[in-house]
Protein backbone atom coordinates (compact mmCIF):
# COMPACT_ATOMS: atom_id res chain seq x y z
CA UNK A 1 0.00 0.00 0.00
CA UNK A 2 2.74 2.36 1.14
CA UNK A 3 4.54 1.82 -2.51
CA UNK A 4 1.03 2.77 -3.93
CA UNK A 5 1.35 6.07 -2.49
CA UNK A 6 5.00 6.42 -3.22
CA UNK A 7 4.01 5.83 -7.36
CA UNK A 8 0.97 8.35 -6.86
CA UNK A 9 3.23 11.12 -4.95
CA UNK A 10 5.79 9.98 -7.66
CA UNK A 11 3.74 10.81 -10.33
CA UNK A 12 1.85 13.70 -8.69
CA UNK A 13 5.68 15.32 -8.30
CA UNK A 14 6.39 14.38 -12.29
CA UNK A 15 2.73 15.98 -13.39
CA UNK A 16 4.01 19.30 -11.14
CA UNK A 17 7.37 19.62 -12.13
CA UNK A 18 6.99 18.74 -16.10
CA UNK A 19 3.65 21.97 -15.77
CA UNK A 20 6.25 24.02 -13.92
CA UNK A 21 8.83 23.63 -16.64
CA UNK A 22 6.10 24.42 -19.22
CA UNK A 23 5.15 27.66 -17.53
CA UNK A 24 8.47 28.89 -17.00
CA UNK A 25 9.30 28.09 -21.09
CA UNK A 26 6.03 29.75 -21.34
CA UNK A 27 7.26 32.48 -19.59
CA UNK A 28 10.68 32.55 -21.16
CA UNK A 29 9.04 32.74 -24.39
CA UNK A 30 7.15 35.90 -23.42
CA UNK A 31 10.06 37.50 -22.12
CA UNK A 32 12.39 36.46 -25.11
CA UNK A 33 9.09 38.11 -27.28
CA UNK A 34 8.92 41.39 -25.59
CA UNK A 35 12.25 41.65 -25.88
CA UNK A 36 12.42 41.19 -29.36
CA UNK A 37 9.29 43.98 -29.82
CA UNK A 38 11.17 46.46 -27.60
CA UNK A 39 14.76 45.96 -30.02
CA UNK A 40 12.46 47.16 -33.13
CA UNK A 41 10.68 50.15 -31.72
CA UNK A 42 13.80 51.57 -30.61
CA UNK A 43 15.84 50.41 -33.54
CA UNK A 44 17.24 53.68 -34.83
CA UNK A 45 15.55 53.22 -38.15
CA UNK A 46 12.51 52.30 -37.16
CA UNK A 47 12.85 55.83 -34.72
CA UNK A 48 13.87 57.60 -37.80
CA UNK A 49 11.48 56.56 -39.27
CA UNK A 50 8.59 57.72 -37.35
CA UNK A 51 10.45 60.54 -36.53
CA UNK A 52 10.36 61.36 -40.26
CA UNK A 53 6.61 60.49 -40.95
CA UNK A 54 5.40 62.70 -37.98
CA UNK A 55 7.98 65.62 -39.37
CA UNK A 56 5.91 64.92 -42.58
CA UNK A 57 2.05 64.88 -40.84
CA UNK A 58 3.49 68.49 -39.12
CA UNK A 59 4.32 69.95 -41.90
CA UNK A 60 1.22 69.11 -43.76
CA UNK A 61 -0.81 70.21 -40.95
CA UNK A 62 1.29 73.67 -40.70
CA UNK A 63 0.10 73.73 -44.73
CA UNK A 64 -3.57 73.39 -44.14
CA UNK A 65 -3.65 76.09 -41.55
CA UNK A 66 -1.82 78.34 -43.85
CA UNK A 67 -4.30 77.42 -46.39
CA UNK A 68 -7.11 77.78 -43.97
CA UNK A 69 -6.07 81.26 -43.68
CA UNK A 70 -5.53 82.34 -47.25
CA UNK A 71 -9.39 80.74 -47.78
CA UNK A 72 -10.57 82.69 -44.96
CA UNK A 73 -9.10 85.65 -46.91
CA UNK A 74 -10.30 85.63 -49.87
CA UNK A 75 -13.92 84.76 -48.47
CA UNK A 76 -13.65 87.96 -46.58
CA UNK A 77 -12.24 89.76 -49.74
CA UNK A 78 -15.66 88.31 -51.55
CA UNK A 79 -18.08 89.26 -48.83
CA UNK A 80 -16.75 92.76 -48.58
CA UNK A 81 -17.44 92.72 -52.68
CA UNK A 82 -21.16 91.83 -51.84
CA UNK A 83 -21.60 94.26 -49.76
CA UNK A 84 -20.73 97.45 -52.44
CA UNK A 85 -23.19 94.83 -55.43
CA UNK A 86 -24.97 91.87 -54.62
CA UNK A 87 -23.10 90.11 -58.21
CA UNK A 88 -24.51 86.65 -59.13
CA UNK A 89 -20.22 85.16 -59.85
CA UNK A 90 -19.30 86.84 -56.33
CA UNK A 91 -21.73 85.07 -54.74
CA UNK A 92 -21.39 81.50 -56.35
CA UNK A 93 -17.34 81.99 -56.00
CA UNK A 94 -18.07 82.60 -52.04
CA UNK A 95 -20.22 79.41 -51.92
CA UNK A 96 -17.36 77.44 -53.82
CA UNK A 97 -14.53 78.85 -51.38
CA UNK A 98 -16.74 78.08 -48.48
CA UNK A 99 -17.07 74.28 -49.65
CA UNK A 100 -12.94 74.26 -50.28
CA UNK A 101 -12.57 75.91 -46.84
CA UNK A 102 -14.83 73.35 -45.36
CA UNK A 103 -12.93 70.18 -47.00
CA UNK A 104 -9.82 71.36 -45.73
CA UNK A 105 -11.04 71.70 -42.14
CA UNK A 106 -12.03 68.45 -42.68
CA UNK A 107 -8.55 67.22 -43.78
CA UNK A 108 -7.07 69.36 -40.95
CA UNK A 109 -9.36 67.56 -38.35
CA UNK A 110 -8.28 63.87 -39.61
CA UNK A 111 -4.72 64.32 -39.85
CA UNK A 112 -4.39 66.06 -36.48
CA UNK A 113 -6.15 63.23 -34.66
CA UNK A 114 -4.35 60.98 -36.22
CA UNK A 115 -0.96 63.00 -35.44
CA UNK A 116 -2.34 63.25 -31.77
CA UNK A 117 -3.27 59.41 -31.43
CA UNK A 118 -0.36 58.54 -33.02
CA UNK A 119 2.25 60.84 -30.69
CA UNK A 120 0.19 59.32 -27.76
CA UNK A 121 0.91 55.57 -28.12
CA UNK A 122 4.38 55.93 -26.83
CA UNK A 123 7.19 58.80 -25.50
CA UNK A 124 8.99 59.39 -28.35
CA UNK A 125 12.81 60.72 -27.93
CA UNK A 126 12.72 63.17 -30.48
CA UNK A 127 10.12 65.03 -29.06
CA UNK A 128 12.14 65.85 -26.65
CA UNK A 129 14.85 68.69 -26.36
CA UNK A 130 18.22 67.28 -26.17
CA UNK A 131 17.67 63.65 -27.87
CA UNK A 132 16.49 65.13 -31.45
CA UNK A 133 18.29 63.15 -34.42
CA UNK A 134 21.43 64.94 -35.83
CA UNK A 135 20.44 68.25 -37.80
CA UNK A 136 17.03 68.77 -36.26
CA UNK A 137 16.90 72.00 -34.28
CA UNK A 138 13.93 71.65 -32.39
CA UNK A 139 11.13 69.26 -31.03
CA UNK A 140 7.98 68.26 -32.84
CA UNK A 141 5.10 69.24 -30.92
CA UNK A 142 3.52 66.61 -28.98
CA UNK A 143 0.27 67.77 -30.21
CA UNK A 144 -1.37 69.68 -32.61
CA UNK A 145 -4.70 71.26 -31.59
CA UNK A 146 -7.36 69.52 -32.48
CA UNK A 147 -10.20 70.70 -34.15
CA UNK A 148 -11.49 72.88 -36.01
CA UNK A 149 -14.94 74.19 -35.84
CA UNK A 150 -17.18 77.10 -37.19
Amino acid sequence: MKTGFAIVGVVILFIVFYVGCGILNTAGWFASRSIDVVKQQVDPAELLRKYELFKDEAAQLDAKLANIKIKEGQIKEVKEELKVSADRTNREQMMIWEQELGGIEYRYNALAADYNAQMAKINYRFCNVGELPQGASEPLPREYNPYLEK
